[in-house]
């Protein structure tokens, strides 16, 4: 059996700036300056942010929230966007939540991040939000949660993440 799957060939183009010395730079700012400045746009945010189309919305301490719109060139073979897109931007809200919380020269890793789907992703969806929030700033490990909501408020997914937090 023969399947004709045609179609309009798409095409996205992603630019990124070169990450290492954006990195070094966070090493000498408190988490909250330095994420204050991507948000601002005074400091290149981190190549995954291209891929996805990540934009920040705001930043505080121990809360951080990221917008992005999926488009189809995210979808998984059965037609949705790919849930490890919910994923990275579940991961990056938490984890910058608890980077947010941290002086200059700590940093952190996750070691955990559970994600609950409740709901498809599509390209048609438009902006979502990742939403992520510091539970328990320890001294050694974070807790943060999270969720991704779309433009009427619904929640498609949810996490929540355990993070390592590594002093000099």
């Amino acid at each position: 059996m023969t399947i004709d799957v045609t179609g309009q060939t798409r095409q996205k183009t992603v630019t990124w700036q070169d990450p290492l010395p954006t990195a070094r730079l966070g090493r000498e700012l408190s988490g909250l300056e330095y994420l204050t400045g991507i948000a601002e746009g005074r400091i290149p945010p981190a190549p995954i942010s291209a891929h996805f189309g990540m934009r920040w919305v705001s930043v505080a301490e121990g809360d951080v929230v990221i917008a992005a719109t999926p488009d189809e060139s995210l979808y998984n073979p059965i037609g949705t966007v790919h849930g490890g897109v919910a994923a990275t931007l579940l991961d990056s809200a938490v984890a910058c939540a608890v980077h947010s919380t941290l002086p200059a020269g700590v940093g952190y890793t996750s070691v955990e991040l559970k994600v609950n789907y409740l709901r498809a992703i599509s390209g048609s969806v438009g902006e979502i939000r990742a939403h992520g929030w510091v539970v328990k700033a320890g001294s050694r490990v974070a807790f943060a949660e999270g969720d991704i909501r779309d433009g009427q408020g619904k929640v498609l997914a949810t996490a929540s993440s355990t993070c390592l937090i590594i002093k000099p």
